[in-house]
């Protein structure tokens, strides 16, 4: 994931379920228009299940080529040989998860509101920096909601990608991007409806 001369991409989560029919939903969004990539996020299950589920989602990410990034567990990105590990403040650090994933794998880290986050990130050897939530969001509890002018101050000063996230739809999007994110990170606006006219309704934005 790099900054791209386009202006914004999109940067799809799952949601918390991806059992049953979701590897059909995730070809069918794939499919409806351009994504950057796919973070595959889900809680409290261990690892040799995690990995089940998310085998057939990689072969679809793999297929067209959308990079999948595992959230919170470097052992499991490791597991999977995936493109990226997600990590939050809570997650480990970036010179670790280097250590253990190599220089290949794109390491972004939760920032929420926090320019001293961001900056000890960047410096730690992070591919990205995600901020948020921008936007209350059904999919997370929002602790956090820093203003676009966040986005204005990081693309001023560093050439590190940033990502926006939380709450964002189609209709809300437009000063995300106006204020320079480089990914738009999504998952409640399209898996809470029809993920193909989502994913239509996001392009159209971007």
């Amino acid at each position: 994931m790099s900054k791209s001369s386009r202006k914004s991409e999109l940067y799809l989560i799952s949601p918390l379920n991806v059992g049953g029919d979701f590897p059909a939903r995730l070809e069918r969004a794939l499919d409806a228009g351009p994504v950057a990539a796919f973070q595959f996020r889900v809680k409290d299950l261990d690892q040799h299940e995690a990995a089940r589920l998310a085998e057939p989602l990689l072969e679809i990410c793999r297929a067209r080529d959308v990079a999948f990034v595992v959230n919170d567990s470097v052992s499991l990105a490791k597991r999977l040989e995936a493109d990226g590990v997600h990590l939050g403040q809570s997650d480990g650090d970036v010179r670790e998860a280097r250590e253990e994933l190599g220089k290949d794998v794109q390491i972004g880290v939760t920032c929420h509101d926090s320019r001293h986050f961001a900056m000890d990130a960047g410096e730690a050897g992070a591919d990205y920096v995600a901020f948020g939530a921008f936007y209350p969001s059904d999919t997370k509890q929002t602790e956090h909601q820093p203003k676009p002018e966040i986005l204005e101050w990081w693309q001023g000063l560093f050439e590190l990608p940033c990502v926006a996230i939380g709450g964002i739809t189609p209709e809300n999007c437009t000063p995300l991007i106006e204020a320079g994110a480089d990914f738009i990170a999504v998952s409640g606006a399209v898996w809470n409806g029809d993920e193909v006219a989502a994913i239509k309704a996001f392009t159209e934005k971007l």
